[in-house]
């Protein structure tokens, strides 16, 4: 539990002097609950677990939201085609959730987005057909959110007619549509939230440690009574070992992974995740013109172009994927099928130079008989394979704080005695509590700090009420109050943020997660990677030679990742990507805080 005395902003910091003191509590202290994975169901497990009072600590081999929690479509939605499958649960929980996220738990972070259906051209009956079908579904997608759902936040679907649709996207090829549906749902930079919720997870007690890899389980008898982990800042040092009296694996595709650890006493994993990659393309605003996303039907997924600051997402694929599970990449197939696919309705069509940034992430399914990963049920499971050991799966990113407190509540039942009820229903995080006002009065805000109300508008809509904090840390400090170089969207501040405050212990944590430079920019952040190893470096301690390596890695990482693009299948792809090491455990000469510090762990 958080000491009283400590503000929840001080006690929620991911800092460096922090992590030195979670890994000390690793060592020292057995927790009620160990959660191993970093994503958004991790971290929320996390929280869940830290609100009901229980001892907990979280451990995550790279960075948080460092596989498919940071590569999504950017939506918190309930579902269109779920509808279709006749999956009316699950619609109906992911509409409560988004509810609850855009008006009570991330207001700052989820926000609503219109997206148009359009209906494509056909012979009459074909096309009252399809806005009678179209309308059917949007229309009872509305009823879920407004019926069932939990502070809805979004507004009602309109119909639009063929002039209606190209007015609202001038981008629509005029002989393909006949008209469109505009309805609304949640957008929300991925990587962002879940940095908050671990950050709100610490604010209340909870050990976060990144960089820390899990080797295996520790066991007494036919029990798991907690895991070795090695600190992959400190490669030389010794595995330790860390106590818990339930730990919960929350890994996503990497679930097997875990059982595999204990198939010295056959135990099986009572489920089976599935891997299917999505691939994403980024392109300037200006590329398309529209005042609102599309969704399309393909032949063999859901299509969303979704407007995302001074750019546009395009994705996604939906394939298995059974290779390189830590750095999927996508093939130069992948992007050739969307741009395909997204030129069907546009009337000037894209090709690659048109292309900024592409990301590819993993979805895990729970494996089924469906031969196509598109048909595997978005449903979680949570099974306990040993004693102990708790696993979760499945699910989406939507549905993250229900998987969370599924997971929790049965690791409540397994500890006995009197633990709460899940309450992060209730529970704002870290930049929520009034933002609503902060936002009202971001012109006050502007003048009293000495910058243009720009500035503050894109700080709130990135870290809420936390905004205070770097509008003192560019007033302490005046260089940090002006664009990064090769990125002049972002703040100089927002990099020596995210090493202070957020966790960030690498250049590509912050070129990747913490901003989203790696996808945004033309450079993919080769030019703005010396200049952030720079700002790092200062809050870090890095030596010039940690400083260089980190920019050497990082080029290296962009070029690997532009080599894979042009690569025409996955085998090769995945070849060309996986050439570059992981940065993580070849610091043996970093030094930094831990050495200014001269701390005993």
């Amino acid at each position: 539990m958080r000491d009283p005395s400590v503000s929840r902003y001080s006690a929620g910091r991911l800092s460096p002097i922090r992590r030195i003191a979670d890994l000390r509590r690793l060592r020292d202290e057995q927790f009620d609950v160990l959660v191993i994975g970093g994503g958004v169901t991790g971290a929320g497990a996390a929280l869940d677990a830290a609100s009901r009072g229980l001892s907990v600590a979280l451990v995550e081999a790279r960075d948080l939201a460092a596989g498919t929690s940071s590569r999504s479509s950017k939506l918190i939605h309930g579902g269109l085609r779920y509808l279709e499958q006749l999956e009316l649960h699950l619609v109906h929980e992911a509409l409560t959730e988004r509810g609850l996220l855009t008006s009570r738990l991330a207001p700052h972070l989820v926000r609503p987005v219109p997206i148009l259906v359009p209906l494509m051209a056909a012979n009459p009956p074909a096309r009252a057909w399809h806005r009678a079908y179209y309308g059917a579904g949007v229309a009872a997608y509305d009823a879920f959110a407004g019926v069932f759902g939990t502070g809805r936040g979004m507004p009602l679907h309109r119909h639009l007619t063929r002039d209606g649709a190209r007015a609202m996207f001038p981008s629509l090829r005029a002989d393909a549509v006949t008209g469109a549906i505009r309805y609304y749902d949640g957008q929300v930079d991925d990587a962002r939230l879940v940095v908050n919720l671990a950050r709100t997870a610490a604010s209340l007690g909870a050990a976060v440690v990144t960089s820390a890899r899990v080797t295996g389980f520790v066991r007494q008898a036919r029990e798991v009574v907690g895991v070795r982990v090695r600190d992959l800042e400190a490669p030389d040092a010794p595995d330790f070992e860390v106590r818990a009296r339930t730990v919960v694996a929350a890994t996503g595709v990497w679930s097997d992974d875990m059982s595999q650890m204990l198939s010295d006493v056959g135990v099986r994993p009572g489920m089976r995740v599935r891997a299917s990659k999505g691939v994403h393309l980024v392109v300037p605003r200006s590329a398309i013109t529209g005042e609102a996303g599309l969704i399309l039907r393909t032949a063999t997924s859901v299509l969303f172009v979704i407007p995302w600051g001074g750019h546009w997402i395009i994705g996604t694929t939906d394939t298995d994927w059974e290779l390189d599970r830590g750095h999927p990449a996508a093939s130069a197939r992948d992007i050739r099928y969307l741009l395909d696919q997204v030129n069907t309705v546009l009337d000037r069509p894209l090709t690659e130079d048109d292309i900024e940034g592409v990301y590819a992430g993993l979805r895990p399914l729970l494996s089924g008989e469906a031969d196509s990963t598109s048909k595997l049920s978005r449903e979680h499971a949570v099974v306990e394979p040993m004693l102990g050991l708790l696993l979760v799966a499945g699910g989406k990113y939507t549905t993250y704080r229900v998987m969370a407190a599924d997971v929790i509540d049965r690791a409540a039942r397994r500890l006995g005695g009197p633990v709460r009820a899940s309450r992060t229903d209730q529970l704002p995080l870290l930049g929520a509590d009034g933002y609503t006002a902060a936002w009202r009065d971001r012109q006050d805000l502007a003048r009293r700090h000495g910058v243009t109300a720009g500035v503050v508008e894109h700080l709130l809509e990135r870290y809420g009420t936390l905004t205070t904090h770097l509008l003192a840390m560019m007033a302490a400090e005046p260089t940090l109050a002006g664009p990064l170089r090769g990125a002049p969207e972002y703040l100089a501040a927002e990099i020596a943020y995210a090493a202070l405050a957020e966790g960030a212990l690498h250049l590509d944590d912050v070129l990747t997660r913490r901003t989203r430079i790696s996808i945004e920019t033309a450079h993919r952040g080769t030019e703005s990677a010396a200049h952030a190893a720079e700002i790092m470096g200062e809050a870090l301690g890095w030596s010039p030679a940690v400083r260089a390596r980190e920019v050497e890695h990082y080029l290296a990482r962009v070029q690997a990742e532009r080599q894979s693009q042009t690569m025409p299948d996955d085998l090769t792809a995945d070849a060309a990507r996986i050439g570059v090491p992981d940065v993580r455990g070849i610091a043996a000469d970093r030094g930094g805080i831990s050495d200014l510090l001269e701390v005993d762990l």
